[in-house]
């Protein structure tokens, strides 16, 4: 009995491994960018993503973004002109 539920685990683990995987939509599309801004989002996604997971770029105001960065930059260890940087890009909605 024991070597029928040990092949039936197997056989269903195999399956689950062989079916097509799909890949999540992404939570933000990617449009193009000016090399600044650009920029501002390689920073964003380097600095921030250390720590904690990329919030959507919209779903916070400009007035919100502001406290928010100016409180990270001292934990990220990031100086005012990469801050600014990464302001431009989160509030380029």
């Amino acid at each position: 009995m024991k070597t029928k539920i040990m092949a039936l685990a197997v056989i269903g683990v195999m399956i689950y491994s062989c079916s097509p995987k799909t890949a999540p939509a992404p939570t933000e599309a990617k449009k193009e960018l000016s090399p600044a801004l650009a920029e501002g989002r390689t920073l964003y996604e380097n600095n921030c993503a250390k720590c904690h997971k990329l919030y959507n770029t919209s779903d916070y105001t400009a007035e919100q973004w502001s406290p928010i960065l100016e409180r990270m930059k001292k934990k990220a260890k990031i100086d005012d002109a990469t801050t600014a940087k990464i302001y431009a890009y989160v509030t380029a909605n």
